[in-house]
């Protein structure tokens, strides 16, 4: 019985991990030329504890000055919106028209692309 309790568990974990390491080649992919996965800066902010932050307020990056204004977290519906469009994104979130932000649209627009994007985002 402690046997199969061991496996059972083993498995979990394993599978567990796999879902991070899908995440992990898919964010790697669009994420890494511009941001560490760690609190440091890089041409971006560092993305570790993102999910849940004040938007535009990382400390020591510099922001635009429509990002750095921001009054909304990224929790999940901010950064799907962010994924696929972070030029009309901004502009929506800051109801300027003429907002902008340095970050180039990524186009993740694929709803599962994003929940693996997300699953590695909640994980670091």
């Amino acid at each position: 019985m402690k046997k199969m309790l061991m496996i059972a568990a083993a498995a979990a974990f394993m599978t567990s991990g796999l879902v991070v390491t899908e995440a992990v080649a898919g964010t790697e992919a669009k994420c890494k030329a511009c941001h560490n996965f760690t609190a440091a800066n890089k041409v971006g902010p560092g993305l570790a504890g993102v999910v849940g932050r004040a938007a535009g307020k990382h400390e020591g990056f510099k922001y635009s000055s429509d990002l750095g204004g921001a009054n909304w977290n990224w929790d999940e519906a901010h950064l799907r919106k962010w994924m696929c469009s972070s030029k009309d994104a901004i502009k929506e979130f800051t109801g300027n028209d003429h907002a902008k932000t340095k970050m180039p649209p990524q186009k993740v627009c694929d709803a599962a692309k994003q929940d693996e994007v997300l699953a590695f985002l909640k994980s670091i």
